[in-house]
């Protein structure tokens, strides 16, 4: 391992107001970027670059390209079109071209007279005075001045009150003061770590030559394997950052282990008579997860087990046996769903299933009555209440538990980390932790859960219980809808009953969306002998509420719905479903919604509805979901379609983003990740902390578990 001196750590983890130029003001938007330190700067790596080595003649512009160009301003002009700008002619013999500026200050317009010399970069397009930049990146030089024709120019992540020009500045300050012989960026991996991780024929480079290299990456470099993410420099920190995320998430296992929870050993047998009470039999998968799970619960340490299965595979069971055992034993209950439907689906299965075993669940949401609410509460902090379910209420102030045992959350990739974070603390007394089930139906490829999970046991059902039919998908235009009117015509009539997706719940002038309440007006025109209901997210919980219940009791036959009922909606009678604007959906989405049919006995099918021209993603979303009904080739496709971050849910929850490296292109680096964290855990603990907060940094507290 290169060791460095105590002056070296100390020079790399210096506040960043060190830096020349950097005060207060500046470090308060630097923090926004995750930036506190020097080395900090050397870790916000580039999203991109840029070929800024040739200055391009205004006359062989390209709209849709970008562009360096040089010129002399010939007028500058504040111009009153619609919005005030400023609107700057700049020539260079060959052409011209015009930079326009919608935001500018006086001094700006100033400095922008006729006579300067400008440098600029940026898009070039067609605009009403012919070709036109918009808010170009410029600065004033000399004719005789040269194009820096040695590196390709990095684009870092950007935020309000910071210039890129001014990030590039600072990561060359940060550079050069950590450069030796004064200075350095400590690398903590052993050599063993990368021991046969060779690159092209070599080694992969140090962690000094490849923060140099990524920050300034050479014009002639591999441009193909650069911009692919590909290069050895950028192997080389995505090694480490995959490293650090994985020894954050075991160290997380480990101090789980290490914690006390209650054995909850159901003296009662309160779990086994539950079993019994159901009115279906369960699968062998069920069977297995439950037995997983009864062991972990009937530990001394916290259980931390993630229940993955496809729709409809029987999850909710499996956490209701387990709530069983946890109320058998004494202990108190909580499950957190998402949203208000999904936690009034599993409320009204919970209470049917817990009624025969005569044991109450309260239910405690946001828009409950006031008088509601104060009754849970005082249920549940009496201990009176075991089981209780719930949305983000559950975590708020004022809800107290007297000995929360068993948290249980549902699609837990919708939360972010810090509520799930204070649901846990609730239950935090005596020295003794919560166990935790978390459940998700998005199955999710073994690649990507031995990294994004691995601080989590997983239980995976891969059996959907008997009597489920295939339900037949068919992708049509929406110049067919009356097709589709016909076919729902014709289901209900049979008994049958529908659902109608749509995305927005009004009219929106920026979107092409069929709102809900127009084609709910639509539909009932259309199909006036049926009773068409509207259900969306706006609406008040006992509105919504009702109309469910209607829907389950074939009082309403077609449901118009926004995807508020994308997951936890379990009506057998319903046999189609139909997806407006089907194009503009994820295909994980499109795999939940298209779940909520095929329920019971009779033949279901799925319309998606899409609206021309597709692009080459929808294209490939829609004939994948057509061609497959299984849940983890449906993950394995959006995976490879989307990304890990989008699939996973983490750009908006609480999961950290990866920086360089990502988890479907970098595979192959797994192994090699793994073996090397069990070699720092067991050899090198020391390391752990600087390499998980050079990469994670303060959110590492706020870690996935919970």
């Amino acid at each position: 391992m290169t060791s460095g001196t105590a002056q070296t750590d100390e020079r790399e983890q210096h506040p960043v107001t060190a830096l020349r130029g950097v005060g207060d003001a500046l470090a308060k938007v630097l923090a926004r970027l995750g930036v506190t330190q020097v080395q900090d700067l050397l870790f916000l790596l580039p999203q991109r670059y840029e070929d800024r080595t040739r200055i391009v003649p205004m006359g062989e512009l390209v709209p849709g390209s970008s562009a360096v160009v040089e010129g002399e301003i010939q007028l500058a002009e504040v111009a009153f079109r619609r919005r005030r700008q400023l609107l700057v002619r700049l020539s260079d013999g060959s052409g011209f071209i015009t930079l326009r500026f919608f935001h500018f200050s006086s001094q700006q317009q100033q400095a922008l007279a006729r006579g300067i010399r400008l440098r600029c970069f940026g898009e070039v397009r067609r605009g009403p005075l012919g070709l036109e930049i918009v808010h170009p990146e410029y600065r004033q030089v000399r004719a005789a001045e040269t194009v820096d024709g040695n590196s390709l120019t990095p684009v870092y992540p950007a935020t309000e009150g910071l210039t890129q020009g001014r990030l590039r500045q600072l990561v060359k300050l940060a550079l050069a003061e950590l450069r030796p012989p004064t200075g350095a960026v400590r690398d903590w991996l052993p050599s063993q770590a990368l021991a046969g991780l060779a690159e092209n024929g070599g080694a992969l480079p140090t962690l000094r030559e490849a923060l140099e290299f990524v920050h300034h990456p050479d014009v002639d470099a591999d441009q193909q394997l650069l911009f692919e993410g590909r290069h050895p420099a950028q192997r080389r920190l995505a090694f480490e950052e995959l490293l650090a995320h994985q020894l954050s998430l075991r160290l997380r296992k480990l101090k789980a282990g290490s914690e006390a929870a209650s054995p909850l050993t159901d003296a009662a047998g309160l779990s086994a008579r539950l079993i019994q009470s159901l009115p279906f039999k369960l699968t062998s998968a069920q069977a297995r997860a439950c037995d997983e799970v009864d062991h972990d619960l009937s530990a001394g340490q916290p259980m931390l087990r993630l229940v993955q299965g496809d729709v409809g595979s029987g999850k909710t069971v499996v956490a209701a046996a387990a709530a069983a055992r946890a109320a058998g034993s004494g202990a108190q209950v909580a499950l957190m769903a998402p949203t208000e439907l999904l936690a009034e689906q599993h409320w009204r299965n919970f209470d049917t299933w817990f009624k025969a075993v005569g044991l109450p669940v309260a239910l405690l949401t946001g828009s409950q009555p006031a008088r509601s609410r104060r009754s849970a509460r005082a249920a549940i902090a009496s201990g009176e209440i075991q089981i209780v379910i719930g949305t983000h209420a559950l975590f708020q102030d004022g809800i107290n538990f007297t000995n929360l045992a068993l948290i249980i959350v549902d699609e837990q990739h919708r939360f972010g980390v810090q509520q799930r974070l204070t649901l846990q603390e609730k239950g935090q007394a005596a020295g003794r932790v919560p166990h935790q089930l978390i459940m998700t139906a998005t199955p999710i490829p073994r690649t990507l859960a031995m990294t994004a999970y691995a601080d989590l046991d997983i239980s995976v059902i891969d059996e959907l219980p008997p009597g489920r039919t295939p339900v037949k998908t068919v992708v049509l235009s929406e110049q067919r809808r009356h097709e589709v009117v016909e076919r729902i015509h014709h289901a209900c009539r049979e008994g049958r009953q529908a659902y109608w997706v749509c995305p927005l719940i009004e009219e929106s002038e920026e979107l092409e969306y069929q709102a809900a309440e127009e084609t709910r007006d639509q539909l009932a025109e259309a199909l006036p002998h049926l009773n068409v209901g509207l259900v969306h997210g706006r609406q008040p919980a006992a509105q919504k509420e009702a109309t469910m219940a209607d829907f389950k009791a074939n009082h309403i036959q077609l449901l118009v719905a926004t995807t508020v009922i994308e997951v936890g909606v379990d009506v057998p009678n319903a046999t189609v479903m139909v997806i407006e604007n089907a194009e503009r959906m994820g295909l994980a989405q499109l795999h939940q919604l298209r779940g909520r049919v095929g329920r019971g006995a009779a033949a279901s099918m799925c319309v998606l509805l899409y609206r021309a021209p597709l692009s080459q993603l929808a294209r490939a979303r829609l004939n994948a979901i057509r061609e497959t009904s299984d849940g983890f080739e449906i993950a394995r496709r959006d995976l490879d379609l989307r990304g890990p971050g989008e699939m996973l849910g983490t750009r908006q929850t609480g999961l950290a983003q990866l920086r360089v490296a990502d988890l479907l292109r970098d595979q192959d680096l797994l192994p090699a990740v793994q073996r090397a964290a069990a070699l720092i855990l067991e050899r090198y603990p020391d390391s752990i902390a600087p390499l998980t907060a050079r990469w994670i940094g303060a959110g590492e507290r706020y870690g996935r578990v919970g």
